[in-house]
């Protein structure tokens, strides 16, 4: 396999070579170059041979040296290298599949990508990955690998993802472990199918692939109003949130006891769900999973704490108005009352938005659109300014999932909207009405 080169960045070690674009990429000292991992891995050597092939067919090589871990200088048409990985599991919890029509084409790609395991943090089920994928990730050495399990048992795991392969890769995971590769891994867990027994189950089994195994996330199933057809799924009452917190917790402790880590965590949404009230920030240890939204409450809190102890009130007086999703918000206005206790000329109205655009159990903030934001705020007082989590926001930060735009929201509601990242300080500037540019939140 080849891959085109479409731009060569003067000055670079590829420029001085005389590598020009339309040449094919054949491979860094004769490894055949299929994808961006393999580009990655091997352009960090000091001296190159580099493989091409014009139009024409005709080959040749050129000898690059430059700095370790010096980028060579070429550019492709896509970061991959090639098409993104398809997800070839039809899980009966996917949330994809129980997104409204007529959104755009991007929010309907399922993907089951390794390589945006490594250089994103996604998660993937192994189903997509041959032997030869796996032998890769292992002679490469690739940490780490975030890994969707949802059970050990081979049986119910092949049910739940409706993949034969389901089963089998399980094995990928242990030849994993075995090889020390970094794991973390997550349970997205289904009322009465994959908890109880089997959730204890797999918890001793991935257990027993520590210290692989970094951490594991169990997930509450999220189900949106658009299931027609799809497997009967229901939401976790309080009294199952509580009981799956329960065994977690058994087993976490114990495990802390004998390793000195929990390694098995609930995610915040749990938490929420139960009412048990979140835990202190020693308890996440390292926060190996705040992308499944494990920790992030608590590190937020921490943090703000931390932050209100450098600054002062100088006579602030400040309304303003913050809208997220219902499940945190009860938690949001008891952190923003710690604030007013030191700003007391801070006034900030907590909107809890509910979902009507995916339905009534879906209540975290990631998923609340722009619809529902003017439909339940306009007419409000909402103050000088609104915050909102930019966790509304897709990654390129310019849109809701209903396609509407930031200034869509400030036109329609006339005031000010302001997203505002996870990170403590930087959420107490917001609320004090400190202008810099904020980047992502995740509440």
């Amino acid at each position: 396999m080849s891959v085109q080169i479409i731009a060569v960045s003067p000055g670079s070690p590829a420029d001085r070579a005389g590598i020009q674009p339309g040449e094919m990429l054949v491979a860094l000292n004769c490894h055949p170059i299929e994808d961006i991992l393999d580009y990655q891995f091997y352009m960090t050597e000091q001296k190159l041979r580099i493989d091409l092939q014009d139009a024409d067919g005709g080959c040749r090589h050129v000898t690059v040296r430059k700095d370790e871990y010096e980028e060579l200088g070429l550019e492709f048409s896509s970061y991959l290298m090639d098409q993104q990985h398809h997800c070839k599991n039809k899980c009966i919890f996917c949330f994809v599949d129980q997104m409204p029509p007529g959104m755009r084409d991007t929010l309907y790609f399922k993907d089951d990508d390794a390589r945006l395991s490594f250089l994103f943090g996604n998660y993937i089920t192994l189903t997509n990955m041959e032997q030869k994928d796996i032998d890769r990730i292992i002679q490469m050495h690739i940490s780490p690998v975030n890994v969707s399990v949802h059970t050990m048992d081979p049986a119910l795991r092949q049910q739940m993802m409706q993949n034969p392969k389901a089963a089998s890769s399980l094995d990928y995971l242990r030849q994993l472990a075995a090889a020390g590769i970094k794991i973390n891994t997550q349970l997205v867990l289904c009322p009465g199918i994959n908890d109880g027994p089997h959730l204890d189950e797999s918890l001793r089994q991935l257990g027993e692939l520590y210290p692989s195994v970094e951490s594991i996330a169990a997930v509450p199933v999220g189900l949106t109003k658009f299931r027609d057809g799809l497997y009967p799924l229901r939401p976790y009452s309080k009294e199952e949130a509580q009981q799956v917190i329960r065994q977690i917790h058994a087993f976490s402790e114990a495990f802390l006891q004998r390793e000195g880590v929990r390694l098995a965590y609930p995610a915040d949404e749990f938490f929420l769900k139960a009412g048990i009230p979140i835990p202190d920030g020693e308890y996440y240890g390292e926060y190996n999973q705040l992308e499944n939204g494990v920790g992030l409450l608590s590190l937020l809190r921490e943090e703000l704490a931390e932050a209100l102890e450098d600054w002062e009130d100088d006579g602030l007086s400040r309304r303003i108005s913050l809208a997220t999703g219902e499940a945190p918000a009860a938690f949001l206005q008891a952190e923003i009352a710690k604030v007013t206790q030191r700003f007391p000329g801070l006034d900030c109205t907590v909107y809890p938005i509910h979902n009507d655009y995916f339905g009534d159990e879906i209540t975290v903030a990631g998923l609340v659109t722009a619809t529902d934001l003017i439909g339940q705020l306009r007419g409000k007082d909402l103050g000088e300014e609104l915050l909102i989590p930019g966790v509304m926001l897709r990654h390129e930060q310019d849109k809701f999932l209903d396609d509407k735009t930031v200034e869509d929201v400030q036109q329609a509601l006339g005031v000010p909207v302001r997203t505002v990242d996870n990170d403590g300080a930087q959420f107490l500037q917001a609320l004090l009405g400190i202008q810099e540019d904020l980047p992502e939140a995740t509440w």
